[in-house]
């Protein structure tokens, strides 16, 4: 890989000349030195620097995201040359939306450990929308997102089934009415994830399925957040049955049950559009078929 492309974006994403220097275990007259290279061979100037900071310019902006890519590349084509000649081992980036990624991805690393412990996995935790574009970027070997998903620049693949669920405090009136109706649930404070994250996109679709808008909305971008704030009193909320099980079974939300709840969906997950996988990658949706019993539950009213 070019060593420029390398110091280059470690001064933009460290935005400190000194800090690249002892990341790199170079001096920092010679990350100076390699900057400049690139600007000539580029042809603009890339990198506006003073005493206080580092930033980049409108043609720094491009080289980088470029570079970024042509890493990400470099990378992918050593890890399947090594692949020929090694068992599974190596870097491997996951993304996951929030549900995915915060209550059942840890259970499948965990068991790849087990099986492939020369896999070394690093996590990153966003919602649908980052996950996807961070794939296509290449900045992530696959994501895992909820609900179905479809990319012209990625290939997706649906499974394991998860059950949407109206979860309320345990001391919530409508846990003792015989019947929810629809004008119930329109008058109550609704607490909902940002746009652009799966479980938003499943809350609108419940919505438009039941029949109606809430007259309260709140919108906030954290799952953990808004089941505190459900068990506090503040509202009610719609998520995924595994992100509420534990607060269900220690009493502190409760699973609101009306016809035409809960509502399933799918989980995806998302690949590079390309014939050439690296053998983590393989081991790793491998190992995500294998233990689908493990994620998929039954419906929460059986």
């Amino acid at each position: 890989m070019d060593s420029h492309l390398r110091v280059f974006v470690t001064v933009a994403e460290k935005k400190n000349f000194s800090r690249t220097a002892e990341e790199l275990h170079m001096t920092q007259p010679a990350v100076s030195q390699y900057i400049q290279a690139l600007e000539r061979t580029v042809g603009a100037k890339l990198i506006e620097r003073n005493n206080k900071f580092v930033c980049l310019t409108k043609a720094g902006d491009i080289v980088y995201h470029h570079a970024k890519e042509i890493m990400g590349l470099y990378t992918h084509m050593q890890s399947l040359v090594d692949d020929l000649m090694q068992v599974a081992s190596g870097n491997l980036s996951i993304g996951a939306s929030y549900t995915f990624g915060e209550y059942i991805l840890p259970h499948v690393i965990a068991r790849l450990h087990g099986r492939y412990p020369l896999i070394q996995p690093t996590v990153t935790i966003g919602n649908t929308t980052e996950i996807a574009e961070s794939v296509a970027d290449r900045r992530l070997d696959v994501g895992i997102v909820e609900g179905e998903f479809n990319h012209e620049r990625l290939n997706t693949e649906s499974f394991a089934k998860d059950w949407m669920v109206i979860i309320v405090p345990a001391d919530h009136p409508l846990t003792r009415q015989k019947e929810v109706t629809v004008p119930d649930l329109k008058k109550e404070n609704w607490i909902v994830r940002e746009k652009g994250s799966g479980t938003r996109e499943a809350t609108e679709k419940m919505f438009k399925k039941l029949g109606f808008t809430p007259d309260h909305l709140m919108e906030f971008g954290s799952t953990q957040l808004i089941k505190e704030s459900v068990e506090a009193g503040l509202g009610i909320s719609f998520l995924s049955n595994w992100a509420v099980r534990k607060e269900e079974s220690l009493g502190t939300i409760h699973l609101l049950k009306m016809d035409g709840t809960p509502i399933p969906r799918k989980f995806t997950w998302i690949t590079q559009d390309t014939p050439f996988q690296t053998k983590a990658l393989e081991v790793f949706i491998d190992e995500m078929r294998r233990l689908e019993t493990l994620f998929s539950t039954d419906d929460p009213r059986q």
